[in-house]
């Protein structure tokens, strides 16, 4: 079953920061294995733009390097690799000055797509859109990726929108959050709304709580300095978590298109309740062994920065009135993992004796490590000796399903930035979204600012804080196990 190639035009496309660790580890190879798999059309243009003194030649050295390091295309040929090589070049340029933008501007096309993926710092979004602009190359052809973060407030999110607005159009924007690209949240979609098994039971009547966990097993590393400024927060539950919760608990769109689609994920941000205190555990994790802990990673011993966040949510709409939304996100924790799971209700009334209450159906959409969707569903245990039940997993492991037609699945990056040359915004966040996921997290943020209460230590390679499972369990519930 491998995935259907459907060619793009050729198109020229800007990496600004191409000298970057997100060129280098995810872009660059992303573009290299779309080239392999023929999306990629002869004659696109991949220019990068950075600081560097570098040649074209030289910049073909560095991303070779890159693609010998990070990239894991299977059976490339070395003429694909070099014909690869040979569509890029470099431009050295000042992000804030003028260096460089007449140059640029020479060597783009006029009559095609042509992206601009801003992978710098918040900062310099403004003075590049304005230099596009002024240089000629924000025509109606045009597109710009964005990295989060989308703003540090409702406030400097607001401002970067206005800022990009004076230069592009909404519609020329595309917000990337690399979650989003992944195969099985956007499977996600496709189970929801295009089986009638689900979307009836997919409501407070049937569904007793849904669970958000991103668990990483990695610490701040060398992020420390950004990190200490935003925290888990900022860096994880305002966008990826959020745009998980949405795609969970939105309502249908009229049509697959990126507006409608849009819409009701922005209707979900809106009905989203205030966090009380009460509801929500910080955490930061403590030196092990052989590893710093947060403290020494961010070289701030006096620092009160969140590296585990959880909480309960509730949505105020019919569907989902009187259903916890818990969420979890932390890193050094016992594994890396995300995934969603949805926990059904118990039967109303069990025949079973003794068996009642200790089974019910749980859907787990697993975004990370080994992508896939089960469903726990409740069976006899083979064998004499009465009726006992057991759980058991109808699996769709993609790696299982798809046999080695899953090496051939893009990954996320692979999928945004060809979305984005096909101008489809479905897989993006739009300008409201952010600001109204920041109208939401803000009062939580300036609640810990004004008790200025420090966040609970954890072990490193635990679950999180006790206190995170103390959150569930006082409403008779149980995270589900951080586990591989």
């Amino acid at each position: 079953m491998a995935s259907r190639v459907i060619p793009v035009d050729p198109f020229d496309l800007v990496i600004f920061g191409g000298t970057g660790d997100l060129a280098r580890r995810k872009i660059l190879p992303a573009l290299f294995r779309r080239y392999c798999a023929g999306q990629m059309q002869p004659g696109t243009r991949l220019i990068g733009a950075a600081r560097a003194e570098l040649t074209d030649a030289s910049y073909r050295d560095f991303v070779a390097a890159a693609l010998d390091e990070f990239d894991i295309v299977h059976n490339h040929t070395d003429e694909q690799r070099s014909a690869f090589l040979a569509d890029l070049h470099y431009v050295r340029l000042d992000a804030t000055g003028e260096d460089g933008w007449e140059r640029l501007a020479g060597l783009m096309s006029r009559d095609r797509i042509k992206a601009y993926y801003f992978s710098v710092g918040p900062s310099l979004f403004g003075p590049l859109a304005e230099r596009l602009h002024r240089h000629g190359m924000a025509d109606a052809g045009a597109r710009i990726v964005v990295e989060k973060p989308f703003g540090r407030d409702l406030e400097t999110a607001r401002d970067l929108n206005r800022t990009l607005a004076q230069h592009f159009d909404e519609s020329q924007i595309y917000r990337i959050d690399h979650y989003l690209g992944k195969e099985t949240v956007q499977n996600l979609m496709a189970i929801r709304f295009g089986n009638m098994l689900f979307e009836p039971l997919w409501n407070s009547q049937y569904v007793d709580h849904i669970q958000i966990t991103v668990a990483e097993t990695v610490g701040v590393g060398g992020r420390g300095d950004y990190y200490d400024r935003a925290g888990a927060m900022r860096d994880m539950v305002q966008n990826h978590l959020m745009q998980l919760l949405c795609l969970i608990a939105m309502e249908p769109p009229a049509k697959f298109d990126p507006a409608a689609v849009r819409d009701e994920k922005l209707k979900v941000i809106r009905a989203l309740d205030p966090v009380s205190p009460a509801e929500i555990v910080r955490g930061q994790y403590l030196a092990d062994a052989d590893k710093p802990g947060y403290h020494e990673h961010v070289e701030n011993p006096a620092s009160t920065t969140e590296s585990f966040v959880a909480l309960r949510a509730q949505i105020s709409n019919w569907r989902w009135a009187g259903t916890p939304f818990y969420l979890r996100t932390g890193k050094r924790l016992r594994a890396r993992t995300s995934e969603i799971a949805v926990v059904f209700k118990e039967a109303p009334h069990s025949i079973f004796g003794a068996e009642a209450g200790r089974h019910r159906n749980i859907l787990t959409i697993r975004l990370q490590p080994n992508e896939g969707i089960n469903l726990d569903v409740t069976i006899k245990e083979p064998g004499p000796g009465g009726m006992r039940l057991i759980d058991v997993p109808l699996d769709m492991t993609f790696t299982e399903a798809l046999g080695p037609d899953a090496e051939d699945v893009p990954d996320a990056y692979e999928r945004l930035i060809m979305d984005v040359i096909r101008g489809n915004q479905t897989l993006f966040m739009r300008g409201d979204e952010v600001e109204a996921a920041w109208a939401w997290t803000d009062p939580i943020i300036a609640a810990w600012d004004a008790d200025e209460a420090e966040p609970v230590p954890y072990d490193s390679g635990s679950a999180g804080p006790e206190e995170a499972l103390a959150l569930m369990h006082r409403d008779g519930r149980r995270w589900r196990e951080i586990r591989v």
